[in-house]
C-alpha cells in the first residue's frame, strides 16, 4: 500500500474459518462503503463439493455463517453502529439500512462490516484485530447470511485484502481444538 495514496488495505479475516467472497467492482454501487467491497459467505467442504448451506437454504438457521462470530478488521476504534433487528429470510429483503459497524484506524481509513446483528461493541470502543465485534446477520438490503466489508481513506475506496497467513492460522487453530 502507498502511504500518500492508499489503493488497498489489508484487514485480519472477518471470520475464524473458511469463507469465500463476491466482489463489487468499480462502478457496481455509487456508495462510499459499497464501492470495491466484499461480501463474505462462510462455507465447508462437503463430500468435495464447497457449500454455503445445509438442505435448500431457506431458512437462516441452515447457513453455515448463521450467527458466527464476526471479527474485527484492525485495531481501532468503533466510529459508528446502527442495528437493525430486522431478519430477513434467505431469498428476500426487507431493505433498509443494514446493521454496521464502522471501524477508524490511526491512519485514517474507515472500514464499515454491514449485515451484522447482536454487535458487542459501542461508539468509542477500542477494538484489537480479530476481537469479536458481532455476529453474522442478514438484514437490510441482504437475501443470505453474509458480511459486507467496504474500505475508504478520505472519499477513496479501497481495495480490500485479507491477511491470509493469519486465516491459515485461524483455520487451523479451529481444527486442532
Amino acid at each position: 500500500m502507498e502511504h500518500d495514496n492508499y489503493k488497498e488495505v489489508i484487514i485480519h479475516p472477518v471470520f475464524n474459518q473458511r469463507f469465500i467472497t463476491l466482489e463489487h467492482y468499480d462502478g457496481e454501487y455509487q456508495y462510499l462503503g459499497d464501492m470495491l467491497g466484499r461480501d463474505c459467505i462462510i462455507v465447508r467442504f462437503i463430500d468435495g463439493w464447497l457449500r454455503m448451506y445445509a438442505n435448500e437454504g431457506k431458512e437462516n438457521e441452515e447457513w453455515y455463517g448463521w450467527r458466527a462470530d464476526v471479527l474485527a478488521p484492525c485495531d481501532s476504534v468503533v466510529e459508528d453502529v446502527f442495528e437493525n433487528a430486522i431478519i430477513n429470510v434467505p431469498g428476500t429483503y426487507h431493505g433498509g439500512k443494514a446493521g454496521r459497524i464502522v471501524f477508524k484506524r490511526s491512519d485514517g481509513i474507515r472500514i464499515c462490516y454491514a449485515h451484522v446483528q447482536e454487535v458487542n461493541v459501542k461508539v468509542g470502543d477500542i477494538v484489537k484485530a480479530g476481537d469479536i465485534v458481532a455476529k453474522v446477520g442478514n438484514n437490510g438490503y441482504s437475501r443470505m447470511p453474509h458480511i459486507h466489508i467496504g474500505a475508504w481513506y478520505e472519499n477513496e475506496p479501497l481495495q480490500i485484502r485479507f491477511d491470509l497467513k493469519v486465516l491459515g492460522s485461524l483455520i487451523k487453530k479451529s481444527n486442532t481444538g
